[in-house]
């Protein structure tokens, strides 16, 4: 089941996006809930009420908690949805790096962007469901969700592999850790892999990444800054 939620205070708007949405996901057969919210207040409490969303359309613009301010809570909230924005103003696009936001729509709504952006947020959640990082260990294997790890540190011989509940450490090398990731996962430092979903911040020599300075060495800085500039277009 795909739970989708709306949350703009205008209903017409919340209408009109819902069908949209629901007129795409008929022609994948897939299973679906879509839930529509008209302020930040009621979104969140639905949330804390364990309420499982898996992709949230969020307008910025609304009386209140505005969108920026509920996306924020849902993060500290460790909320992992899927956050695409929807807003008439060009000019707040770039606020959403700070919740990795995943894309943005502008309105009126277009329904061939609404196809393009649903259609790349399911691909990201089939994606995060099928990827697991395999640690071994004497105790047993150990499965991490990819979507779960915030970075990897090395230490000598072995990996320090941090995810949002624990910290798991293995023998291995950072080389070979590299090789077996998707492409969210970028290289900043010869000791220092960080999952580009976490990062919120960049600066001349770290990063914030899951609200932890990242050391950043010269030679990895023009790539970080493109991968973080990228995260906002697909």
């Amino acid at each position: 089941m795909l739970n989708i939620a709306i949350c703009d205070d205008e209903k017409k708007l919340r209408k009109d996006l819902r069908n949209l949405i629901a007129v795409q996901l008929e022609l994948t057969g897939m299973d679906y809930a879509i839930q529509e919210f008209d302020c930040g207040e009621s979104l969140l409490a639905a949330c804390d009420a364990a309420e499982q969303i898996d992709i949230l359309f969020l307008d910025i613009e609304m009386p209140g908690a505005g969108g920026m301010t509920t996306a924020k809570m849902l993060r500290q909230s460790g909320r992992k949805m899927i956050m695409i924005f929807v807003t008439a103003y060009p000019d707040f696009v770039f606020q959403g790096y700070e919740v990795q936001a995943f894309h943005y729509i502008l309105k009126p709504y277009e329904e061939a962007k609404i196809r393009e952006v649903l259609s790349k947020a399911i691909e990201e959640i089939h994606g995060r469901e099928a990827q697991f990082y395999i640690v071994e260990q004497k105790s047993g294997t150990l499965r991490l969700p990819m979507d779960s790890i915030c970075y990897f540190k090395s230490d000598r011989r072995t990996v320090n592999v941090v995810t949002v509940r624990e910290n798991v450490i293995f023998y291995g090398k950072l080389d070979d850790v590299a090789a077996e990731l998707p492409s969210c996962f970028q290289r900043v430092h010869n000791r220092y892999l960080v999952n580009m979903h976490f990062v919120t911040k960049i600066e001349t020599a770290c990063c914030l990444c899951h609200e932890e300075e990242i050391p950043v060495s010269r030679a990895y800085r023009q790539d970080l800054a493109v991968a973080f500039a990228q995260m906002m277009l697909y």
